[in-house]
C-alpha cells in the first residue's frame, strides 16, 4: 500500500506519517517530499530556502525532479518488493501550492506530475484537515524551536492568505478524487488524530 499525507503547513503531516509508518511495521518505508534520496535532499535545501530567489516555474520543475528521483530510486522498488510506503507530501502538494496558490494552473502541473511519477500513484491520500489559523500557530511554534541560523522557510513565510488558498485547493482536489482521498480531522491530541487516520485507512 502506498499512502501519502497532505495538508497545509503545520497540519501535522510529518508526525502522523511517522506514526502510521511505525504502526504498519518495520518493513514500511517512510519518506518525505522533497527529499528521500541524495539528489532529493539537495533539491529540498534549495526549495526550502526562502532567501533564494526562484521563479515559480523553476520551483515547480525542481519539485518534479526530486519526485521523479524518489519514485524510481525508492518508491517503485519498495512497492515491487511488497513493502508499504508512507510519504509526507506527494503530487497533490504541487497542485495545491504551485498550481493554485502560485497561479500556474492545475493542467500544466498535473502534466508534469504525471511525467515525474510515470504511473506510480498513491493508493490512499490522507488529507489532514485543520483550521489555517490553528496550523499557523503550530508552524510558528516549530519555527521558534529551530536553531537561530535556520534559513527562512519559503512556504511557511508566505503568510496566512497564501495558506488559506492552499487549504481551499486541497479541499477541491480531494473532492475531485473521493475514491483516493481520506479527509481526517487533525486538530487535537496527536494520538487521537493517529487513531482517526488508522480508522479511516482500516489499518
Amino acid at each position: 500500500m502506498f499512502v501519502t499525507f497532505e495538508g497545509v503547513d503545520g497540519a501535522g503531516k510529518s508526525t502522523q506519517a511517522g506514526l502510521l509508518a511505525a504502526a504498519l511495521g518495520p518493513e514500511t518505508l517512510l519518506l518525505r517530499e522533497p527529499g528521500g534520496t541524495d539528489a532529493g535532499e539537495r533539491l529540498r535545501d534549495l526549495l526550502k530556502d526562502g532567501s533564494l530567489d526562484l521563479h515559480i516555474r523553476a520551483e515547480l520543475m525542481l519539485f518534479c525532479a526530486a519526485r521523479a528521483q524518489l519514485v524510481e530510486e525508492r518508491i517503485r522498488p519498495a512497492l515491487a518488493a511488497g513493502r508499504d510506503v508512507v510519504c509526507d507530501r506527494f503530487i497533490d502538494s504541487t497542485v495545491a501550492y504551485q498550481g493554485f496558490a502560485r497561479g500556474l494552473g492545475s493542467d500544466d502541473v498535473n502534466a508534469l506530475n504525471e511525467l515525474a511519477i510515470a504511473g506510480c500513484r498513491p493508493d490512499r491520500t490522507v488529507l489532514l484537515e485543520v483550521g489555517v489559523d490553528w496550523a499557523a500557530d503550530r508552524a510558528r511554534e516549530r519555527q521558534a524551536a529551530d536553531p537561530p541560523a535556520a534559513p527562512r522557510d519559503r512556504f511557511e513565510s508566505e503568510g496566512i492568505e497564501f495558506q488559506r488558498t492552499v487549504a481551499d485547493a486541497f479541499r477541491s482536489i480531494a473532492a475531485a478524487e473521493p475514491e483516493r482521498f481520506l479527509v481526517v480531522d487533525a486538530e487535537g491530541d496527536v494520538q487521537e488524530v493517529h487513531e482517526r487516520v488508522r480508522a479511516a485507512l482500516g489499518r
